[in-house]
């Protein structure tokens, strides 16, 4: 990867030779190994068995988990933070793998769209919940630095799986929670 990068680098003009440049080959190879190391990684590993027995049926939300990704259209990041919910059915997930299963997918090169989707899809798998609810909210530097150039544009998908897209209620209270904490 790092022949590559000194190619791009040559191929806009500069001198891969010049004392800022000189490790940037090196440096890019790293910093992408690590914003796509999603690939390197699957849902049964990193959940890695935290998934407990419980009687607990109430909703559970985890939110404003940070995330990082990388558009798969012009490789610039995405920056924004995920929202999920599920509706235990005798198991519950351990609280930090949910962050680490958003992690996992976002550390991929990724439309958010799907992002969004796979999380959703992943929880579910794991919990066998009665429902799944998943909202991302997300700025693109693919639209802010370059394109139509908007700051303040601000994307949000969601997945609503099983309770959460039959029952209306359920799926109301679920964004009225995410609402009360704004």
């Amino acid at each position: 990867m790092e022949d590559l990068y000194k190619k791009i680098i040559l191929e806009i003009g500069e001198d891969v030779e010049r004392q800022g440049l000189v490790d940037t080959p090196k440096r890019a190879a790293k910093a992408m190994t690590f914003l796509t190391s999603g690939y390197q990684k699957n849902i049964h590993d990193v959940v890695n068995g935290a998934v407990f027995n419980s009687a607990a049926d109430d909703m559970v939300i985890v939110q404003n988990i940070e995330l990082y990704s990388m558009c798969e259209h012009h490789l610039l990041p995405f920056i924004g933070k995920c929202h999920v919910a599920y509706l235990p059915s005798g198991k519950v997930l351990g609280l930090s793998k949910v962050a680490r299963i958003v992690d996992m997918f976002a550390r991929r090169l990724q439309i958010q769209e799907q992002l969004t989707t796979q999380i959703a899809d992943s929880i579910l798998e794991v919990t066998g919940a009665k429902g799944v609810a998943v909202v991302v909210e997300a700025k693109h530097l693919c639209m802010m630095m370059r394109g139509v150039e908007k700051q303040n544009s601000l994307m949000t998908t969601s997945s609503m799986l099983g309770q959460f897209r039959k029952n209306a209620e359920t799926r109301a209270e679920f964004l009225s929670l995410l609402k009360m904490s704004s």
